[in-house]
């Protein structure tokens, strides 16, 4: 009788060091599996630490697409959106960005594909498709830049830095050709990191493959609002005034930022190992 308490305190404390998860064999053992990982489990674990500091290069790319749509709009509304008597809407101009990637995924497909097929004898790697995407989003950035020097200089050349709602002589239409060049690097860098990781990644994480494009674009377009903040409070260059405005040092700065972040890419690529891709 003695003993009873001793025995029931024991069973309390060997109660309160049960969690969910664990199990009690017949013999009054606890096992504890989700304590203990499988090979299986630890090789796909180092595959997706293998090919995080490439899929972090590409939020950065995401991150440009978002401030060049979300400026574009506005500087849209301050240049001439007139064809004819029909003006087009500030909006749609983002539609040119859709209609490029559309006519560039044809292009690389049916033509330029094809053409590196008989030039080298194989298909160009997923780690090549997403290299050259990451060049000409490089370009598109320094073609925002210029394009948004040349409307200033007309806003310059009227005296106008003080009306914001003053209208630039110079057509919105050139804003097209920035969109061209993001389509096109979207139609290389997008598909080529899907094919990377859907090939890289193990049978059980092919699921996770497929969202993996889906969170760069989603982290891509909230930090460009983090970053267009950290620029308006740290810099004049995003006053509410478009025409005074020195939109150009923010494009010029993610063309920099980019190309840093092209070498990062490049060094993670050469060191990268090809575990599927090829066999």
């Amino acid at each position: 009788m003695t003993s009873s308490p001793t025995i029931h305190c024991s069973f309390l404390n060997r109660a309160a060091l049960i969690t969910d998860g664990d199990t009690i064999g017949a013999d009054g053992s606890v096992a504890r599996p989700w304590r203990v990982c499988t090979v299986q489990q630890v090789e796909d674990f180092k595959t997706v630490l293998r090919i995080l500091p490439l899929w972090i290069t590409a939020i950065f790319l995401s991150i440009a697409l978002g401030v060049q749509i979300n400026f574009s709009i506005l500087q849209a509304l301050v240049m001439d959106r007139g064809i004819g008597r029909f003006t087009i809407p500030a909006g749609s101009m983002v539609v040119g960005c859709f209609i490029a990637v559309v006519v560039s995924v044809g292009l690389f497909d049916r033509i330029l594909l094809p053409l590196w097929r008989r030039v080298t004898g194989h298909d160009p790697t997923p780690l090549q498709r997403i290299g050259a995407g990451h060049v000409i989003t490089i370009v598109s950035m320094a073609a925002s830049a210029v394009i948004e020097r040349r409307r200033l200089a007309t806003v310059h050349v009227h005296g106008e830095e003080g009306d914001p709602a003053w209208v630039s002589p110079l057509s919105a239409m050139w804003l097209l050709l920035p969109f061209a060049l993001s389509g096109a690097g979207e139609a290389l860098h997008f598909p080529g990191q899907v094919t990377l990781y859907y090939q890289e990644f193990p049978p059980s994480l092919k699921n996770t493959a497929t969202g993996m494009v889906a969170m760069i674009v989603a982290l891509g377009f909230y930090l460009s609002t983090a970053l267009i903040g950290i620029v308006r409070r740290a810099t004049a260059w995003l006053p509410d005034n478009m025409n005074a405005s020195r939109l150009e040092n923010l494009y010029w700065l993610l063309a920099v930022l980019l190309a840093v972040n092209f070498r990062y890419y490049m060094l993670c690529a050469r060191l990268y190992k090809y575990q599927n891709v090829g066999k």
